[in-house]
């Protein structure tokens, strides 16, 4: 059995972790739309603002049946192959 700890680790245990994309022209987005109310609409405006604004190529959208359900491994590895960044949210 594994036992997780779910309290989040201090800024030291998560630095390691951060890469920067740097700027975003050229770059593809991918969104995992959580299904939780209103999330579609965030990801509609974020969509067209980083398109607009910031020049990202492109944006590639995958939804999960509920929020607390995982992303398949068909929906990581596409997002993987295919995005230079993704953005999991939650709505209401």
């Amino acid at each position: 059995m594994q036992v997780y700890d779910p309290t989040a680790p201090g800024p030291e245990a998560t630095q390691n972790l951060r890469r920067s994309v740097g700027d975003l022209n050229g770059k593809v987005v991918g969104f995992i739309d959580n299904s939780k109310p209103n999330f579609n609409l965030l990801a509609d405006d974020l969509a067209e603002l980083l398109t607009s604004r910031y020049g990202v190529k492109a944006v590639i959208r995958h939804g999960k049946r509920g929020a607390s359900m995982p992303a398949t491994s068909q929906v990581i590895d596409d997002l993987a192959a295919q995005c230079d960044l993704v953005v999991t949210g939650s709505g209401d």
